[in-house]
């Protein structure tokens, strides 16, 4: 069996952040407003180390939300030697954290290598030129594919995070994306749909009527078909979707696609997508053989994708078969007992 991954999340909310792009208000989005001291961090990381099972574990101490190697050094010293407190006791097995592609060079790197970080995500955002201008990142496509290159040569696992339905984006630039992600040597990426945030320049376009962001069922369409590339080719989807934080469920969400169970959406369109691929036997009942994990997922949110097997089928049975992995499936005819 596979060690589960566990992520102890430390928001730094927009620290060391030069740009605003136009969708980005992480407090928002985090629902937090302000930087934890040190030992509020370290408070946070000894009350997610008691509550995760004892098992077969792979946890790592995350900081998100900022720039991370845009931090000043010493700061960025003080917060990788407070989670390397916690490597040394081997209580985890790595840190990682996620930065800007365009504050990534040798220096940087020989820092996060010295102090135990495992992991970089980058926040890629789109792979396209156009939707990079669009939404203020103020880095290009090459930045992203040099400092993933730097990365992997210093050993370090590499994330590439995207984002659909930004400004200016497409299904089809979505798609490239998402190669030139598997392209870069990504090891892991999110999915993240481009949400309007209160008090973004977003926002303000969205009350004007210059953006339309993605309906509900096209960042669900689009997302599905992304898994299945990333699925494909070996980069594993870490998260899809945005965490339903507090903030983000009351006053700092305006528009867009967002839903507490998107990743479940997300699997159950996947599922469907499969599905429609496969040969179905000509009988009353089936059995679908998938793998444990996706069992859930393939039934569908709101058992979907049964209930549509059932208009042609009068029984569908799921059964979890451990040899199986991602979206392999066996379908066959329930026999009658004779």
């Amino acid at each position: 069996m596979m060690a589960k991954h566990f992520n102890i999340p430390l928001f730094l909310p927009e620290l060391a952040c030069p740009f605003r792009c136009s969708y980005c208000n992480q407090a928002a989005i985090s629902g937090q407003l302000k930087t934890p001291s040190l030992e509020e961090m370290r408070a946070t990381i000894e009350s997610h180390l008691q509550s995760i099972p004892i098992g077969e574990n792979h946890i790592e101490i995350a900081f998100f939300g900022g720039n991370f190697t845009g931090l000043p050094e010493k700061f960025q010293i003080q917060c990788l030697e407070m989670a390397g407190e916690f490597l040394q006791k081997n209580q985890i097995n790595g840190i990682r954290l996620s930065t800007r592609p365009d504050y990534i060079n040798k220096a940087k790197l020989e820092l996060l290598k010295k102090f135990g970080v495992t992991t970089i995500e980058l926040g890629a955002q789109s792979l396209d030129e156009v939707v990079l201008e669009e939404c203020g990142r103020d880095h290009t496509v090459a930045d992203v594919y040099s400092s993933a290159s730097l990365i992997k040569s210093y050993g370090f696992r590499l994330g590439l995070q995207m984002m659909i339905g930004l400004p200016g984006d497409s299904l089809e630039k979505a798609l490239k994306t998402a190669g030139r992600i598997i392209e870069a040597g990504a090891e892991e990426t999110r999915i993240y749909p481009c949400l309007v945030i209160s008090e973004t320049a977003l926002e303000q376009d969205f009350r004007a009527g210059k953006y339309i962001p993605l309906s509900l069922d096209e960042a669900v369409f689009w997302s599905a078909q992304l898994v299945e590339d990333f699925d494909s080719a070996g980069v594993k989807v870490i998260r899809i979707g945005l965490h339903p934080s507090e903030e983000l469920n009351n006053n700092g969400f305006v528009a867009g696609p967002y839903h507490p169970s998107f990743k479940e959406l997300v699997m159950t369109e996947a599922w469907r997508l499969h599905f429609e691929k496969q040969d179905w036997p000509e009988a009353n009942e089936i059995q679908i053989e998938v793998p444990a994990s996706e069992r859930n997922f393939a039934i569908g949110y709101g058992a979907k994708n049964k209930k549509k097997l059932l208009t042609r089928y009068k029984k569908v049975k799921f059964v979890a078969n451990p040899s199986l992995q991602k979206r392999e499936c066996i379908i066959s005819q329930i026999l009658p007992c004779s």
